[in-house]
Formats: structure tokens, C-alpha cells, sequence
């Protein structure tokens, strides 16, 4: 199972037609002459001073993910209100964090953009919906010399690649922030469970012998492998894909946005969950597991033997683990435990940005303006050292290096939200950087590392680094893909209802169940989606 399908959040809603005729449909009507970033160009070229703040008080509203971290309110605590004491007083900017739900942003976006609530940055992780945005027409085109003027230190760190990868139609559409090469998605076992049957944690070099582990699991009453129900993000089949990966294919059933549920590579992967479910291996109440939140407790409770997650140096799932389990042993996963013999360990790769952004359509020049004004106070290294690692002697200490040691016990005001408040500075980077390389790891390692678990991030950074070969990109359409965009959501939902029914099924009915399934997804629109895709890359608007 590929990480993120592993442990994917909720669904994204079916839209309704009144939401989607609230944010689409010619919404962007902007002309050079009325609200187009050209008509407020560069000091030289007329581009308006705002540098001793703005004469009339400007709001800009920035979204924010609301993960439901116990006890922290996204849009008002010690960093927001640093935020508009720092940054907003100074330029009379009112700074509003807009909460927009992780596990359902696409609808919070829609329903807010609906009511013409929107912020006036409209984020995403993934190009396909970034594109769907654009597509419904709720993004302004960009003027690129406006965001060098107010914004030229975030400028010098993104402006390549804005040029290289924000353009849609020929229109700049897309800004981003930076996306180091590095990840703390991690997944961890009971390494107790896996030595009291007679195994390592080393012997699981295969699908197979992870399979072999479970069975020993069920005999020794001990417990099963996690499950989840797959949403929102569909990438569990890539270790069943044959390697190399061709280019065309890729670009034709690797989409985050809708799911492969045609492809061989796909049965593979069911035929192994269906085997897992019919013998007892799995969450047999995997479909139920919706949110991260029911996953984790599964886990902490001793009824599953495996756990992914973003490894932080304040996660709590050790300690809770431990609560319950006073004994429990804790390993990453080799990355080919996962993988069927004779294939290999594949994964997806980042594209060079973390958050595509775009500003939306009804954000006036002035705030608009903010918005770069604030990436570039946030741009700054003193701001986003404080947003990543807080106040100096209450939430950290410096080292003789100069690398930020954090105090875990600290619960001050400044106390940082549990992902060490990335959600804030992702906006211009996905990654905390010193100007080494060696440094950036080391103080990653240090972010990554719970106390007594050093060993973890350690291992997680070896595997990550031993795999890098065998993760590919998904491939990015310079073109909106209509079909896509009108089927998605149906889709998804449909493909729920089939994959667990196909899951669910006897194995010797396994065949027919999947075949019958196969059928409805594709006459459901996925044929159509296929080829569309299909004439997209035939006509080489792909990369």
C-alpha cells in the first residue's frame, strides 16, 4: 500500500449544482482596464508604494488547515496574533486566518467560494485539483513583475519555478512554495508482535512475508495489519506496478485526484486486501476507519499491529500506545514489506513545490498586494525561524551549531501546534532549512525525532534516501481535463461502494466480483476520463 492511500483522510462531498454555479462560470471578469494585476504595477512602472502601510485599513484572509489538534484554535493564537502585531500593524493590515478542514478542503473551498467567503489564497497539494480551480474560473491571472516588486525575497527563492510551472493556457495562473526533498511520512510496526512470533522486523523484505507475519499474528491471538477506507488520494497500487514505469501510462492511470480501479496494477492490489480480509489478516471493520483520528486508535489500543503518520518530535501515539500497551516496541516498516515478490518499492514523488496557490478571483488589487506583502515578511528567515521553532529559551535552546534544540515539555502560550505549526509556513516552504545540508538534516531529524525515539526518524530518512530511485512524479496536464473534473466526485464515491464490495467478497468470487465492479467504474465515466487522458497525451500536453 503506498503511504498516502494508506492512511488517507476523508472524502471529498459530492458538489451540488447550486455550489458549483456559485463559484464557476465566467466568475473571473477581470480586464486590463479594471482589476488586473497590471494596473498596479512596479514602483517605476506604477506599481503603488505600500511600503509605510497601506492609507486605508486592507483585510486579507489566509487559509489555514483546521486538523482538529486538541486545544489549538488555527485562527487565533500566540503566532497569529504575532503575525498581525509583526507584520499586519505595521503595513495596517488586518490578518485573518481562514480554517479550511484537512480532511475535506476541496468542500470547504467550493462551499466558501460559493458564498463568496473564500480566502484570498486558494491552495492545494495536487496539480489535478488545482487545475479543477482554474477550470471553474475562480483563480486571477498573475502579474509576474507585481509579485517580484512587493515580494522579492520570495521571489529569489520561488521565481523559477513559478515561471516554469505556473502557467496554464499561457496564462499565469499558479504560485508556489518550496518543496525541499525530504518527507517524515512514516510508516511504524510493533516490533514486540513481530520478534514474539519468531520474525525480525529485517525479515520482511516482501508482500509475502508481511502476509506470513500476519498469519503468525492471527495464531498467536496478538492482532491484524491496520486497514482504511481509501479516499482523496490514490496512489495504494503503486507497489504492484510493474517497473519501469512507462511515461504514457503513468500519465494515464497515475491521478491523485481519481482512482486507477482498471488497471492490473489495481488488481493485484485488491486481490491481495481481498486475501488479507477473507483470512482474517486485516481490520476486518477497515471501510469504518474514515479519519486518521479512528486509524490511530486502532493502534493504540492494541487491536493493530501498524501505523502511518507524519513523524513529529511531539507525536503522542508512543506515549498513548504505551498507556495501554506498557510493553510495546515500536520499528519502521521496510519499504518492501509492502512490496509483491519480483516488484519494486514505488512511491510518488513530489513535483518541486509543496502548495499550488492561486489568488482568487475576487481579491482586490490592494489585497492582493498584502497577500505578496506577506509572503515576503514571511519570507524572511528570522519570521519563518520563529513560526518553525518558536521562542528561544521557552520552546528551544540553541546549540553549539546553531540548530534549534525544542524543549517537548514545553506548554507555554508559544507552545507550537503539533506538525511544529507547518501549516502556517508551508505557505512558503514544506520544509524547515538552515543554509547546509547537513544542518537542514540534522534539525529535521531533531523536528522528526520523539525523545527515546531518535532511532525512528533515523531509519525513516535511510529507507526514504534507499528508495528514491523507484518514485516517479505524476504527470502534469498543461490542459484541463474536462472529463475529470465532471466525474471526479461521483466516481469516488462510487468507488468506495465497489472496491470494498470487491474486497468483501468470497475468494473464489473474487474474479467475477472485480469484473462486475471493473464494468460499472468505467461505464460510470471512467472510460470517458480514460480517453480524454488518452488523446492528451497522444497530442504530448504531458510531462
Amino acid at each position: 500500500m503506498n503511504k498516502k492511500g494508506f492512511a488517507s483522510l476523508m472524502m471529498v462531498s459530492v458538489m451540488t449544482a447550486g455550489m458549483l454555479a456559485g463559484c464557476s462560470g465566467g466568475n473571473n471578469k477581470q480586464s486590463a482596464g479594471t482589476n488586473t494585476p497590471a494596473a498596479s504595477s512596479n514602483q517605476s512602472e506604477g506599481f503603488a508604494d505600500y511600503s509605510q502601510g497601506f492609507k486605508e485599513k486592507v483585510t486579507i484572509d489566509i487559509p489555514v488547515y483546521e486538523r482538529a489538534f486538541e486545544g489549538w484554535n488555527v485562527s487565533d493564537n500566540y503566532y497569529t496574533r504575532w503575525v498581525q502585531a509583526e507584520f499586519g500593524d505595521k503595513y495596517n493590515i488586518d490578518v485573518n486566518f481562514v480554517p479550511i478542514s484537512r480532511s475535506s478542503e476541496v468542500t470547504d473551498y467550493e462551499q466558501l467560494l460559493a458564498s463568496h467567503k473564500a480566502p484570498d489564497i486558494i491552495f492545494h497539494y495536487d496539480m489535478p485539483q488545482a487545475l479543477t480551480y482554474y477550470g471553474e474560473d475562480v483563480m486571477q491571472e498573475l502579474e509576474l513583475a507585481e509579485i517580484e516588486n512587493y515580494a522579492p525575497t520570495y521571489w529569489a527563492n520561488l521565481g523559477e519555478t513559478i515561471q516554469q510551472y505556473g502557467k496554464v493556457d499561457d496564462k499565469n495562473t499558479f504560485f508556489f512554495a518550496a518543496r525541499p526533498e525530504a518527507d517524515n511520512f512514516v510508516s511504524i510496526i510493533r516490533k514486540d508482535w513481530v520478534e514474539q512470533v519468531g520474525m525480525k522486523v529485517e525479515d520482511l523484505t516482501s508482500l509475502e512475508k508481511y502476509n506470513e507475519m500476519l498469519a503468525k499474528w492471527k495464531e498467536a491471538g496478538l492482532g491484524v495489519t491496520a486497514g482504511n477506507l481509501i479516499k482523496d488520494f490514490y496512489s495504494y497500487n503503486y507497489a504492484f506496478r510493474e517497473w519501469p514505469v512507462d511515461e504514457a501510462y503513468r500519465a494515464l492511470y497515475s491521478d491523485v485526484s481519481v482512482a486507477d480501479f482498471t488497471s492490473a496494477d489495481t488488481e493485484r492490489f485488491l486481490r491481495n486486501l481481498n486475501y488479507q480480509y477473507n483470512n482474517g489478516l486485516v481490520d476486518k471493520e477497515f471501510y469504518l476507519r474514515s479519519d486518521d483520528n479512528k486509524i490511530k486508535s486502532e493502534f493504540v489500543a492494541g487491536k493493530t499491529g501498524n501505523y502511518a503518520f507524519y513523524l513529529t518530535n511531539n507525536a503522542d501515539v508512543f506515549a498513548a500506545t504505551l498507556a495501554n500497551n506498557p510493553d510495546a516496541e515500536f520499528a519502521v516498516i521496510p519499504p518492501n514489506a509492502m512490496v509483491p515478490e519480483g516488484y519494486k518499492p514505488q512511491g510518488r514523488a513530489y513535483w518541486p513545490f509543496g502548495f499550488i496557490m492561486g489568488i482568487n478571483y475576487e481579491t482586490s488589487d490592494e489585497e492582493r498586494a498584502a497577500v505578496w506583502m506577506y509572503l515576503e515578511w514571511l519570507s524572511q528567515p528570522e519570521n519563518l525561524f520563529k513560526f518553525q521553532n518558536g521562542i528561544e529559551g521557552e520552546n528551544y535552546t540553541l546549540d553549539a551549531e546553531g540548530i534549534a534544540v525544542k524543549n517537548p515539555d514545553y506548554k507555554g502560550e508559544s507552545v507550537l501546534s503539533t506538525n511544529n505549526n507547518k501549516d502556517y509556513w508551508g505557505l512558503v516552504t514544506e520544509i524547515a532549512q538552515y543554509p547546509d545540508a547537513e544542518k537542514t538534516l540534522q534539525s529535521n531529524l531533531r523536528n522528526w525525532s520523539p525523545a527515546g525515539y531518535e532511532y525512528l526518524a533515523e531509519d525513516m530518512v535511510k529507507y526514504y534516501n534507499e528508495v528514491a530511485e523507484f518514485r516517479t512524479p505524476d504527470a502534469m496536464f498543461s490542459v484541463v481535463l474536462e472529463k475529470v473534473n465532471e466525474y471526479k466526485a461521483d466516481l469516488n464515491s462510487l468507488f468506495q461502494d465497489l472496491y470494498v464490495k470487491t474486497v468483501l467478497a468470497p475468494e473464489a468470487e473474487f474474479d467475477a466480483a472485480y469484473e462486475d465492479a471493473k464494468k460499472s467504474f468505467l461505464d460510470a465515466g471512467y472510460q470517458e476520463i480514460l480517453d480524454e487522458k488518452q488523446a492528451a497525451i497522444d497530442a504530448g500536453q504531458f510531462r
